[in-house]
């Protein structure tokens, strides 16, 4: 019997795919997520030394806010923004469209996509846009503050006879015929009648009486007043 040697049989080389890293690309240049430029990258932009997902997600919700903020924007505001390029036309066009929407799955699913577009924006863009909004809310305090103001200067001035002279003072391009004239009427008109009192309602206003407010407001308003001193002070 004749013993041969036979060869064991070579083993089979199994390649595996290599995994893909997670990243994305700066500039033409793979950045692997955890890696150090990517560190140093979220730094740049954070301004700290890290980037959590937590911080991702609260300025992604923070933008979100902003963009449906836009819905109740002034249009004026809106065009100068638009004007100086902090708003691209998408972005106008998806508010627009957002504005229109009834139905509530259909407006989420568009506020949604504002969002998006939101998240596009240089952070100069998103700084404007706060700015913009700054301003229209500083414009209501703004008209609030005028009309107290108003509505105490018409009531010192129906009360005082010598308020007349300290509201002139203030405001010489006041009209003091026609200031006098609608006092005097609102005095007359705004006496509250028994009968009135009797059923519970409140005095009526009359025509001269609101037409006292009006005035006053308009000259507050010309003559930028808001500052003045509170007329109901002593």
């Amino acid at each position: 019997m004749i013993l041969g040697y036979i060869e064991p049989p070579k083993k089979r080389q199994i390649f595996m795919a290599k995994k893909l890293k997670k990243g994305y690309f700066v500039r033409g240049q793979f950045v692997a997520e955890g890696s150090e430029l990517d560190l140093e990258l979220k730094r740049e932009l954070k301004g700290t030394d890290s980037l959590s997902k937590t911080d991702l997600k609260r300025e992604s919700s923070e933008l979100q806010d902003l963009g449906e903020s836009l819905l109740i924007l002034r249009q004026d505001l809106v065009e100068k923004l638009s004007t100086a390029g902090h708003l691209p036309d998408s972005l106008i066009d998806a508010v627009e469209q957002a504005k229109k929407i009834t139905n509530f799955e259909g407006k989420r699913r568009q506020l949604q996509y504002v969002g998006k577009l939101m998240r596009k924006l240089d952070e100069q863009d998103v700084q404007a846009l706060r700015a913009s909004l700054e301003e229209q809310q500083s414009g209501s305090a703004h008209e609030t503050q005028m009309l107290h103001l108003a509505e105490a200067w018409r009531e010192r001035l129906l009360k005082e006879d010598e308020a007349l002279e300290s509201w002139h003072l203030a405001h010489a391009s006041c009209d003091l015929q026609e200031l006098r004239a609608l006092i005097r009427q609102a005095r007359r008109d705004n006496k509250t009648q028994p009968s009135d009192i009797s059923k519970g309602l409140a005095p009526r206003q009359s025509k001269a009486y609101r037409e006292l407010f009006q005035m006053i407001k308009e000259h507050l308003e010309t003559d930028d007043s808001s500052d003045s001193e509170d007329p109901l002070k002593d």
